[in-house]
């Protein structure tokens, strides 16, 4: 299976995990499905409206999601109301998250370009925010027509309350942060925050198996005897710190790390988003199959034609050898 690797963003370093509560995906389904190609722009994508496609099917043939519980969003409508725009997705998303009851089962995927600004408010490691681009972000001076992951996390994951989950898939560049979810799990361990734990892996590793078990006072312990060296790292308001855990269940997968592409691929005979193609392809072969070995079963599909590394974040520690569900 390979190594398998939690890292603790840094915002994190010195607060216990959240009191989470797991969602059973047992009670209301809802789905937001955005897909851009930005059609007779200079950097047109080929497959994020099929993606969007790919998805819905596949929610509703494994999953038991409805049709009339699902928004798509993709710039082949006529509809002005579901054409991806900045406004549009901004709403689409809080109607997700609207009126969140636990055990609740939401599902966010985004298919297109994604992109970096500078972070403002001090709570990115390597100093940018992940962003995606809606279809009409040139309409807004500089760069403000992007969504930040900052806005995403305040509407998607802030407002969910315990035992209410979010799924959500990002196939976009940029995008292993893209919901700034603290608890981000690797099979080779290369993330941004790889740099300042690199010296303190083993005790990392210790307070991630801590944290899934349980036992936060051996989790605190063993982050502490990392060192102060850790303590040297960007110090960060507390304000912001409390805010991007939570008790919810939120989980993320990426088709790339923060600082890689994600591929606009071809396969089976139409244009795909590599990451969306890799996930459902996965999921199809073996829906029963662990945190791990989804992530694995993404990198393996991945790896035979792209460079790119899927990330596996939650807002809680996970135990990467419980069943996926959504």
């Amino acid at each position: 299976m390979g190594n398998f690797v939690m890292h603790v963003n840094p915002s994190m370093k010195n607060q216990p995990p959240p009191n989470f509560q797991l969602s059973n995906c047992q009670g209301r389904k809802r789905a937001l499905l955005i897909g851009i190609n930005y059609f007779r722009s200079p950097n047109e994508l080929k497959g994020c409206i099929n993606d969007v496609r790919n998805l819905k099917d596949f929610l509703m043939t494994l999953y038991n999601f409805r049709q009339e519980d699902m928004v798509i969003l993709t710039d082949d409508q006529s509809d002005p109301r579901f054409v991806p725009t900045r406004v549009n997705m901004l709403s689409a998303m809080e109607w997700l998250v609207r009126d969140a009851r636990p055990n609740d089962s939401f599902f966010f995927h985004f298919s297109g370009h994604g992109g970096r600004v500078k972070d403002t408010n001090g709570d990115e490691d390597d100093g940018w925010d992940e962003t995606i681009y809606p279809v009409d972000h040139q309409m807004y001076p500089g760069k403000t027509g992007q969504i930040v992951d900052d806005v995403m996390h305040d509407i998607m994951v802030r407002r969910l309350p315990p035992g209410c989950r979010l799924t959500a898939i990002f196939d976009s560049c940029h995008s292993g942060t893209a919901l700034d979810l603290p608890y981000v799990y690797s099979t080779q361990g290369t993330l941004k925050e790889a740099n300042i734990f690199k010296d303190a892996g083993s005790g990392l590793m210790n307070a991630g198996m801590a944290y899934a078990s349980g036992n936060v006072g051996g989790a605190l312990s063993s982050v502490m005897s990392v060192g102060s060296r850790l303590l040297n790292g960007k110090k960060t308001d507390d304000r912001i710190k409390q805010f991007k855990s939570s008790a919810a269940d939120v989980i993320m997968f990426s088709g790339c790390k923060d600082e890689q592409t994600s591929a606009d691929a071809f396969e089976a005979g139409r244009s795909t988003g590599a990451m969306s193609h890799a996930f459902t392809t996965a999921l199809r072969a073996n829906p029963r199959q662990s945190y791990l070995q989804l992530l694995n079963s993404v990198r393996q599909i991945l790896r035979e034609k792209y460079s790119q590394r899927p990330q596996l974040s939650s807002s809680h520690p996970i135990d990467v050898n419980l069943l996926f569900i959504c």
